[in-house]
């Protein structure tokens, strides 16, 4: 008894070869510069996770986009933070670095790449208390307050305080004059 296959045979080959064509045609740039890319690590500038990442057989740097996830645990394992996107440092070639910032402590990293092919790397991570107040920029020496007036303040006191004593009587003379101009006038 013969069986019969649900494809004939040409089309059996038809489909091996477009597995085939489709395999060679999808032939990334990994494979022209290897089949793995190598992550390390920096530390982390500002709280944000530094990495520079590259294409391990040659070290040259990865021009496509890179599909990366950075996840961390606090060194007491209470706390877990990602998965985050690594993002291309601004002026560099081969860094990358976390939008999102690390609070201060220990943590341990992990970034997983799987674009435009595989990589990973761990390490632990301390993040500085960063003091958020403003520094004085002005060293203010607080003045002593002030001794209570002596009998032989008070002439002082009252010579500083004289223009503003004539100056204010003055003011209160042509108060008092006004109406008896307009008086003397025959205006009121």
């Amino acid at each position: 008894m013969r069986t019969r296959h649900s494809f004939p045979a040409r089309t059996g080959l038809g489909v091996l070869f477009l597995l085939l064509a489709q395999a060679v045609a999808l032939a990334t740039p990994a494979q022209a510069h290897g089949d793995t890319v190598k992550v390390v690590i920096n530390g982390q500038r500002e709280g944000h996770l530094t990495t520079d990442i590259t294409w391990e057989n040659h070290g040259e740097a990865i021009e496509e986009a890179v599909a990366a996830t950075v996840n961390a645990t606090s060194a007491d394992g209470s706390r877990a933070l990602g998965p985050w996107k690594l993002v291309r440092d601004a002026g560099t070639r081969t860094g990358w670095s976390t939008a999102e910032v690390l609070p201060a402590g220990t943590w341990k990293v992990h970034v997983h790449v799987g674009f435009p092919s595989l990589g990973h790397a761990e390490r632990e991570v301390s993040v500085p208390v960063v003091d958020t107040a403003p520094p004085s920029t002005s060293a203010t020496p607080t003045a002593p307050a002030p001794a209570s007036p002596s009998a032989t303040d008070v002439p002082s006191a009252a010579a500083s305080a004289s223009p503003a004593l004539a100056g204010a009587a003055g003011g209160m003379l042509l108060v008092r004059r006004a109406p008896a101009r307009r008086q003397a006038r025959g205006d009121g």
